[in-house]
């Protein structure tokens, strides 16, 4: 409101900053972010984990073993059995969402022995089978991919509180920033406050030794001098804690030129008019917290889904298609007490055993079921029921979330809405002090008021401008 506190304002020392500069380094850097921002990561990745466990699998084993059998039957082929066995097994599997499991594999053995009655050596053998088993009951659906689910929920939790945690920031260092333009005001008006109580002092001074005035208005006109000086220390102890804030969030410190930052903008003086049940329902409808508490409320009802499925009898569907192969290098097989030689029709290598598999040439299946009842059933419905109760729990927070949230946006509205009228008051005030002053000075002047009632108008005028201040 005046020449002198626009000159002091400017005369401030510091690194200037634009508010956009601002907000965009912390952004960037603040903690905050940069946590929520990991947390997002952990969310994304823990989705990524239990999509994992729905992915097929590939598996396979080999082994080679060998024995050598005494025996005392004749028809073993030998007095000492000797056999060396090769098996290999290669499949997949995997399990679906609504929880069934399928196994596909094949097996090949390799036999080679010493037995004189074995028609085929060495000798494949191989099977093959698809397998499932598909729950009924107990683990289906819900209960199959309700982790997945959960980590699905506390995916979008994550992402809500990233936003509340950049637009946490972004309100934080707005209001740093502004607060640190009304400091530096303030600090300016100290600085004028405390030149002229030094000159009124001096002039105080002079006026006793003229004997125009008593020893108690120079006392006063000290005190004064004395307050301002501790007052400008204060407001300086302000500026540089509000500067080093804003350092702390943008990561960055001021030039080694510049003791602080110093703000640049203006705040805003005009705002878009909005009603009050328009902003509240704005604001119930993306704040981030409250997205985050209903994603916390979605996972325990996506766990509990599963408990309820989980709380029930096992009834699981079982059945299979496969096949078998036999083939291998014949042999002549003399039985004792002839001369005539037995050989098999089979041959063929492994590849051929393997091919019978597929072709299904000696088909195999089976089908049944696997029925379990626990008695008591205490630990499925005792965990069903907890997570109920967590649902209630989570429930309660999100109203009183719900609840805390409406009160604040109606009252920042309100706030908001007596900004205007605030400033306008505020600039009137000013400017009457100043006014006050000037006439104080005056009739001090000319022996018309004391020096305590000067004092009391310059500490009038520190309060209006910080009023000022306030509302800006």
């Amino acid at each position: 409101p005046d020449s002198a506190l626009t000159a002091t304002i400017a005369g401030l020392p510091g690194e200037r900053l634009l508010l956009e500069d601002a907000v965009l380094r912390a952004a960037d850097q603040a903690t905050e972010t940069r946590a929520a921002e990991a947390e997002l990561d952990a969310a994304t990745n823990a989705v990524r984990r239990e999509k994992g466990a729905f992915d097929p699998e590939l598996f396979g084993t080999g082994d080679w073993s060998g024995s050598d059998t005494p025996t005392a039957n004749l028809f073993a082929g030998a007095d000492v059995l000797e056999t060396e066995t090769a098996d290999f097994t290669a499949g997949a599997r995997m399990r679906l969402k609504l929880g069934t499991e399928l196994i596909a594999s094949v097996n090949s053995q390799r036999t080679n022995t010493n037995s004189d009655f074995a028609s085929l050596n060495p000798e494949y053998q191989a099977f093959g089978a698809l397998t499932l088993r598909q729950p009924l009951l107990k683990g289906f659906g819900p209960s199959a991919r309700s982790e997945l689910s959960v980590a699905e929920s506390n995916l979008v939790g994550a992402g809500a509180l990233y936003d509340g945690a950049v637009l946490a920031v972004r309100a934080e260092v707005e209001t740093v920033y502004w607060e640190l333009y009304a400091a530096e005001r303030n600090h300016s008006v100290t600085k004028l406050i405390r030149d002229r109580a030094s000159a009124f002092y001096e002039d105080a001074k002079l006026r006793a030794k003229a004997g125009m005035i008593g020893p108690s208005a120079v006392a006063n006109a000290e005190f004064f001098l004395t307050e301002a000086e501790q007052a400008v220390l204060d407001t300086e102890e302000q500026l540089d804690r509000l500067s080093d804030r804003l350092a702390s969030l943008m990561g960055r410190r001021p030039g080694p030129d510049a003791t602080r930052y110093r703000s640049w903008d203006e705040p805003p003086r005009e705002f878009p008019t909005v009603a009050r049940d328009t902003l509240v329902a704005v604001v119930m409808d993306r704040n981030p917290e409250l997205q985050a508490l209903a994603a916390d409320v979605e996972a325990v009802r996506a766990r509990e889904r599963g408990a309820t499925w989980d709380a029930r009898p096992t009834l699981d569907l079982v059945g299979g298609l496969g096949g078998n192969g036999l083939a291998g290098s014949p042999r002549d097989v003399y039985f004792p007490g002839s001369d005539t030689p037995v050989r098999t029709s089979v041959s063929g290598d492994r590849g051929e055993s393997v091919s019978q598999v597929f072709g299904r040439d000696y088909p195999t299946w089976n089908v049944g079921f696997v029925f379990a009842v626990p008695l008591g059933a205490r630990e499925g419905d005792g965990e069903r029921d907890r997570l109920r109760a967590e649902i209630v729990r989570a429930e309660q927070q999100l109203e009183e979330a719900r609840r805390l949230t409406e009160e604040s946006a109606r009252a920042q509205h309100r706030e908001l809405e007596r900004g205007r009228e605030r400033m306008e008051i505020a600039t009137r005030g000013v400017q009457a002090s100043i006014r006050q002053v000037e006439i104080g000075m005056l009739e001090y002047r000319n022996g018309r008021t004391t020096a305590f009632e000067v004092v009391r108008l310059a500490a009038d005028l520190a309060t209006a401008q910080q009023r000022y201040s306030d509302a800006l």
